[in-house]
C-alpha cells in the first residue's frame, strides 16, 4: 500500500473510532443495539403507546375520529419527535463529513 494510502486508512479508522458511536455490537452477529435515554418507565410507556397510536392512525388516516374517542388517545407528537431526534445519529453524520474531507 502506497504512504499515502496508509495515512488515509489510518485516519479512516481514527474517525470511525471516534465517530461510530450510535450503534452498539451484540453477541449475536450482524446485530446492534440502539439506546436512547427515558425518565422513567412511565415516560417510555406513553412513547411506545403514541408511537402505536401513530401507525394506528397513518392506517387507517381517522385522525380525527380517534381523539374524540378518548381524551387519553391523545399523541403527544412532540415525545415521538424527541425520541427520533435522539435517535438520529449525529456523530455518524459528522464523521461523514470528515471522510468526504479526507478521501477527496
Amino acid at each position: 500500500m502506497k504512504a499515502n494510502e496508509t495515512e488515509t486508512l489510518q485516519k479512516l479508522q481514527q474517525l470511525t473510532a471516534m465517530y461510530f458511536t450510535t450503534l452498539k455490537p451484540t453477541n449475536e452477529s450482524n446485530s446492534y443495539t440502539v439506546q436512547f435515554k427515558v425518565v422513567n418507565y412511565l415516560e417510555l410507556g406513553c412513547l411506545i403507546t403514541d408511537l402505536l397510536k401513530l401507525c394506528i392512525l397513518a392506517l387507517d388516516n381517522d385522525m380525527h375520529n380517534f381523539s374524540k374517542k378518548d381524551n387519553s388517545a391523545a399523541i403527544n407528537v412532540s415525545l415521538v419527535l424527541e425520541t427520533i431526534l435522539h435517535l438520529f445519529p449525529m456523530d455518524e453524520m459528522e464523521f461523514l463529513g470528515f471522510v468526504g474531507e479526507v478521501v477527496e
